[in-house]
């Protein structure tokens, strides 16, 4: 029971590392642990192939972190979001419209990177910050917390105290199963496929989702490989639907991705394994309890659409270190975890309600419903300053 520290971080996912790098970047003594050692190759069994686009605010978060110059090189910048309706009775592109950035700003809308590279960067910043020490192959497993600290007990056997625990232990959270706060949990009968393709038609840092049934299919800007236009894809459908999509051959599969994104970079080729991965939508009853706050999806799971998972992570982190600074004495004290609670939570329900409403939208599959699903986007689109306030909410902007 001697070691001691300020803040330890359960949970060594993107968000998790992301939070080691930004409160050891302000000199706060810091210990990340996660169970299952990073992997950070790209074609590494385990290898996490989805990708996380970096929105205006988050890449300030992560300049401030000292992150941004090594991420930069390896970032597509996503100039257009491009929406796609082919809920015809035919898989044809029948409706494009595309939300421009330079509507709204001199920036893109965000930077994509995938996610296995996150982790190699971040864990290299970790052991350039001297107050931060990361254990893989260990996790948390008990909680006990009092007024003037948290005693945590780890997978090892060992215990250790600090006074601000942060959950960034995924969507089943051993900490915040640990301080028994419940979920509200939505499920979809989804599954999602994340894997990366090139193909010959150039994105032009274009982000599009293609709309017809099950899910929206999403190609999201990458990084030329190996001299050829690359994209990552998230391609949502019915859960059945993806385990066959998973299993088939890469020649049947190929073919099944042309048709499914109306051709629009023309034919698709397969570059890496493909990952499943469940959807839901999930969210804490409280962000916080005694000497505890929950982050990303230990708070929040949503389906990835419109960059919002990891973007609403960093907007926890982000408030949660402001009031860190703002009173060091006090951190992790009931004040400023019910300050964290009500900053966080009701804006988090309110994203988590949205992009439900859109999810089930793209579910749909009965004819009048998609064509009723078109009508909308044209309307919406068609509405300048509507359009302009959808793509500042999208950023995180507040009204």
């Amino acid at each position: 029971m001697d070691e001691r520290y300020d803040i330890v971080i359960s949970g060594g996912g993107v968000a998790g590392l992301a939070a080691a790098c930004i409160f050891g970047a302000e000199g706060f003594k810091v210990l990340c642990l996660d169970p299952t050692p990073p992997v950070t190759l790209r074609e590494a069994a385990g290898s996490d192939l989805r990708t996380t686009a970096f929105l205006q605010p988050a890449r300030a978060l992560m300049e401030e972190a000292g992150l941004w110059e090594v991420l930069a090189p390896h970032a597509a910048p996503l100039q257009i979001m491009r929406i796609v309706d082919a809920g015809g009775p035919e898989p044809e592109a029948r409706i494009i419209k595309d939300f421009n950035a330079s509507d709204i700003s001199d920036l893109p809308f965000g930077w994509n990177l995938p996610n296995w590279l996150l982790r190699r960067e971040m864990l290299a910043r970790l052991e350039a910050l001297p107050s931060v020490t990361f254990r893989a192959g260990i996790g948390t497993k008990t909680l006990f917390t009092r007024e003037a600290e948290a005693m945590v007990g780890l997978s090892d056997g060992s215990k250790l105290r600090c006074r601000l625990v942060i959950a960034a232990d995924g969507r089943n959270s051993p900490m915040r199963q640990a301080a028994g706060i419940g979920v509200k949990t939505r499920r979809y009968g989804q599954k999602a496929l994340a894997f990366a393709v090139t193909h010959p038609i150039p994105h032009q840092n274009v982000s599009t989702e293609v709309h017809r049934s099950g899910g929206p299919f999403t190609l999201v800007p990458l990084p030329d490989f190996e001299g050829r236009p690359s994209s990552a894809i998230v391609w949502m459908e019915d859960g059945a639907r993806v385990q066959e999509l998973a299993a088939m051959d890469v020649e049947d599969f190929e073919a099944e991705m042309l048709r499914r994104s109306t051709g629009i970079l023309g034919p698709l080729k397969l570059e890496t394994r493909r990952s499943v991965w469940p959807i839901i939508n999930q969210v804490a009853e409280r962000m916080a309890g005694q000497r505890l706050a929950l982050i990303a999806e230990a708070a929040h799971v949503v389906p990835p659409i419109g960059a919002q998972g990891l973007n609403m992570s960093l907007g926890d982190i982000r408030v949660l270190r402001d009031l860190a600074l703002k009173d060091r004495a006090g951190l992790g004290s009931v004040a400023m975890l019910e300050r964290f609670h009500q900053a966080r939570h009701r804006e988090v329900q309110i994203r988590a309600a949205g992009i439900d409403m859109l999810n089930r939208a793209s579910q749909v599959s009965a004819q009048p419903l998609r064509d009723l699903r078109a009508a909308g986007l044209s309307a919406l689109y068609s509405a300048a300053p509507v359009r302009k306030v959808l793509m500042q909410m999208g950023l995180g902007a507040k009204g």
